[in-house]
């Protein structure tokens, strides 16, 4: 028997994680998110049918160590010192339960939380928008944004939007 990988559920999380080390920057950010033990897969943009927008803490309670784990994630790394980072995943809520949504990813230099968050609900918007030629149920958005220290250590940002099968 096949069983389609069909997400059940979804949260949103977002991290911030500082370094020396690039690489390390972005496992402190996963760490920040709580999605560090996870073996992530980024995925594109649509929200499954029927999919439940839970809380990080009940999505994160269905997940294990190591598991395989679909996302969409928005991800911007910087060690140049002062300059603020941002990203954002947006989500666009289809009119009916059986249809499908969007969610989409935008990331930004010099942007505030709020700017990033307004654009990726605005880019859900569109692309629901533009296959339904109806305006979506609601859209949200996740922002994180931070600011890379003095000492020009390595930061990265991150927001994603988490499935559980």
């Amino acid at each position: 028997m096949i069983t389609k990988l069909i997400p059940r559920k979804v949260f949103f999380t977002s991290g911030v994680g500082t370094h020396p080390e690039n690489l390390e920057s972005f496992e402190v950010a996963l760490r920040d998110a709580g999605i560090e033990k996870f073996n992530l897969v980024t995925v594109s943009s649509i929200l499954p049918p029927e999919c439940e927008i839970v809380s990080r803490k009940e999505g994160l309670e269905e997940l294990s160590p190591g598991e395989i784990v679909f996302c969409v994630m928005s991800r911007i790394s910087s060690n140049e010192p002062r300059r603020t980072l941002s990203t954002s995943v947006g989500c666009a809520l289809p009119q009916s339960i059986n249809r499908h949504g969007y969610i989409s990813e935008y990331h930004a230099y010099g942007e505030t939380a709020q700017d990033v968050g307004e654009h990726s609900e605005k880019l859900a918007r569109s692309m629901y928008s533009t296959w339904t030629n109806e305006s979506p149920l609601r859209t949200l958005s996740f922002p994180r944004s931070s600011s890379v220290d003095e000492h020009g250590n390595w930061m990265t940002v991150i927001s994603a939007a988490v499935f559980t099968i």
